[in-house]
Formats: C-alpha cells, structure tokens, sequence
C-alpha cells in the first residue's frame, strides 16, 4: 500500500534522494581539494589485515602529501607501518579504507591493467634485500634495459638511456657484469638505475641500504639524491638510519599506523659566509584533528590517558591531568 492511501507524512522520495546526493558530492569535493597539486596524496588511509584470526591494523587512517619534485624520508619503528604504506603507494598492495592517489590516479581504483601500467610506468620500486631488485642471469645493462623492453621503446632510446642511467648513478663499469660480480653498493645503484628505465614521476625505495655497510650506504643514498636532483623524480624513501634521514629536507614520522611527526631542514648563509643548518620538529595534526605527543615528552610529566586542554590567543596549551579522585 502507498505512503498516500496510508496518509503517511513520510517526505518525498525524490528530496530524500536529493538530500544524499548532495552530501555525496560534499564529500567528493572535500576529497578533492585535500592535497591539492600534491604528487602523493594519502586521506585517512586504512590497512587491516587477518592473520590467524587477529585483526592487524596496519594504517589507522594516516595522512601523507608529497609534492612532486620532493625527496623525502619516512621513519618509524618496526611495525609502525612504514612497509605497508610503501607497498600501497607501489600498487603491490591495495587500502581497506580511506584515499591514496598518486601522480591524479585513484590506486584503490585501479583495473588489473591499469595496476600493471601503473607499476610499469608511474612507480619505480627497490627492495631492501639486493637479490630481489635484479635478475641474476642478466648483466646490469640488461637489466635496465628490460623494464624498457616491456613498454615497447625503441632499441635505439633502450641503448642510450641504460648507458646513460649507469654512468650517471656511477655504475657504468656494471654494465657488462653480473649481480655476484657486483658489491652491494653496486647492485643497489644498477637497481636504481632499472627502476628508473621507464621514467617514473615516483621513485619508492623501502630500507634500500638496509643491509649495506655505513659508507657503502651513503655511496646509495647520493644515488637517490642524483636521481632526484638530476632527474626530477620524486623520491619517497624509507629508512632506520638516522644520518641519512638527516640529509633530506623533510623528515617523516610514523607512529601506530599513522603518521606523527615532521622534521624540516634548511640552511642559512650570513654575510659573512658561514652556513648554518637548522632542523625544527612539527607535530603532525591529522584530519581528524588527532596529535601524537612524543613519548619523551609525556614520560617526564606523567602523561598517560588524558590531558587538559587551554585555549590562548596565540596558541593552545596543554596540561597534565593532575587531579586526584578520592
């Protein structure tokens, strides 16, 4: 029977459908604009996992830009999140929740042939573990030249633009050898050069000099700086060593699935021509308006559940809750 013979005073349907529609393409317009010309933009991105019956939330709603051009480095503790992000920025993973977009494509999104263009052509990605990054039956020029092979370029541009990756990164005399005639620092370096043969706007690199020696990994680090400098590319890297996150301009922390904390550097000349370093760490406040406080500042004052919040013209304090229940 109808809401009319029934004389129910229920609205119509078409101004209740309305009514949606309108919050739904409120909703689009506020994920657009978030991030803005940002190469990678992360919104509230979420990751759980099932292992062996127990939830893992692997990304709690974490938020991320990168601008293109931008050389940053990603830190945290093991099992902060920070494999898991990378492996959903390299489309080797998808999110349970929230937006990634990288380079204006939607990766949750994404065909099983636009995933594949997408790994082919906008991303280049190194492993931590050497071994995985290069095929071990190809010398280092043909393992640049591979990737290019799959995307169809001439053998001419092939030729010319391996030559050029490895003599650029330092690696030229890796041309002809094989990855067991290769140092680690090299194989990093011709890996570099592979993942970087079809000319990504994004270069991933998870725990690249993870396993190499303090000067063999500065050796891999200028290559990425290189890469970024000489190249453009956008360079996303993570990292547990201190001396080479200190080297880039931004710092990224990531704490409990979501992203905590930001060190900016820059330097200063006087007139005099000295040159001054300075670094600033930022609490990050998320989009649902969450901080992280460091734990080496909450220890001290005995922060634990709760804290008092003051609002002054300037600024906004925060307190220790220091009552007692009787």
């Amino acid at each position: 029977m109808s809401a009319q013979a029934t004389g129910s005073k229920l609205s119509p349907p078409v101004e209740a459908a309305s009514g949606i529609a309108e919050l739904g393409a409120e909703a689009a317009r506020a994920r657009t604009s978030y991030g803005g010309d940002a190469l990678i933009i992360c919104d509230r991105l979420v990751r759980i996992y099932q292992a062996e019956g127990i939830e893992v939330q692997a990304l709690q709603g974490l938020d991320l830009l990168v601008n293109r051009g931008e050389l940053t480095a990603v830190v945290g503790a093991s099992g902060s999140g920070k494999s898991t992000l990378m492996n959903i920025l390299a489309g080797l993973d998808g999110p349970t929740a929230g937006v990634v977009r990288v380079a204006g494509r939607d990766l949750a999104a994404l065909s099983s042939r636009e995933r594949t263009d997408y790994r082919r052509h906008t991303v280049g990605f190194i492993w931590q573990q050497t071994s995985r990054n290069l095929l071990p039956y190809l010398t280092g020029r043909q393992n640049v030249l591979m990737p290019m092979q799959f995307s169809a370029v001439s053998r001419r541009v092939r030729g010319k633009r391996a030559g050029d990756l490895l003599g650029l990164l330092g690696v030229a005399h890796c041309a002809d050898r094989s990855p067991e005639r290769m140092s680690g620092g090299e194989q990093q370096r011709v890996a570099i050069a592979t993942a970087l043969a079809n000319e990504p706007e994004v270069l991933l690199a998870d725990e690249p000099t993870g396993e190499l020696d303090s000067q063999t990994a500065r050796s891999v680090f200028g290559a990425l700086q290189t890469a970024n400098a000489e190249l453009g590319v956008t360079v996303l890297v993570v990292t547990h060593d201190p001396e080479l996150s200190s080297q880039v301009r931004r710092t990224v922390a990531i704490r409990d699935g979501r992203t905590s904390s930001e060190t900016l550097r820059h330097s200063a000349t006087d007139h005099t021509g000295a040159t001054t370093h300075h670094a600033v760490e930022y609490a990050l406040v998320d989009r649902a308006g969450r901080v992280q406080l460091p734990r080496d500042m909450m220890e001290p004052l005995e922060i634990t559940d709760r804290v008092r919040l003051e609002a002054e013209p300037d600024h906004i304090g925060v307190w220790p809750d220091t009552r007692h229940e009787d």
